[in-house]
């Protein structure tokens, strides 16, 4: 019947909670604009590995997930600078072909920086393929011999090229 003495301290605490919690989804939401890109074009080009070229071992996966993740991660938006600085119209051209389709501008960017992102990574995950079967081949021999067996290998490369 009469209100309580608490009751505005309550209101209070309660709106306060509501704009923490509104802090919290804005700040979830920067973090997945800053990470989601990429993390999506890394994605797509650890998927595209594990098409093409499957690992032998869950080590190999792993340590071919971990690397491609990472390097997609890193070096993509430095290809998607690259492009878009020698190609400034495809971006633009991208975000007006968003805008056709009723979506915003930022998917139109996204159309042609996610494969950029995935084509980033793709070629780590062939590198540390190659280094991995070579030096499991070469499992019990030691620095010598590994060394030896690479300078052989570029001989036969370098004569192969020539």
């Amino acid at each position: 019947m009469f209100p309580s003495v608490n009751s505005g301290y309550t209101r209070a605490n309660q709106r306060r909670g509501q704009a923490m919690h509104e802090e919290t989804a804005a700040a979830s939401g920067a973090l997945i604009k800053f990470f989601g890109a990429p993390l999506i074009g890394s994605m797509g080009a650890i998927a595209l590995g594990f098409i093409l070229l499957w690992p032998r071992t869950v080590k190999e996966a792993l340590s071919r997930f971990v690397c491609t993740l990472l390097f997609s991660m890193f070096f993509g938006p430095v290809l998607v600078l690259a492009v878009r600085s020698y190609f400034p119209n495809t971006f633009e051209i991208s975000k007006e072909i968003a805008m056709m389709y009723g979506v915003e501008p930022a998917f139109g960017f996204l159309f042609v920086a996610a494969p950029l992102m995935a084509a980033a990574g793709l070629p780590v995950w062939w590198i540390m393929g190659a280094f991995m079967r070579w030096f499991d081949n070469r499992r019990d021999k030691d620095i010598g011999q590994l060394a030896h067996d690479a300078a052989e290998t570029v001989k036969e490369v370098k004569g192969s090229l020539l």
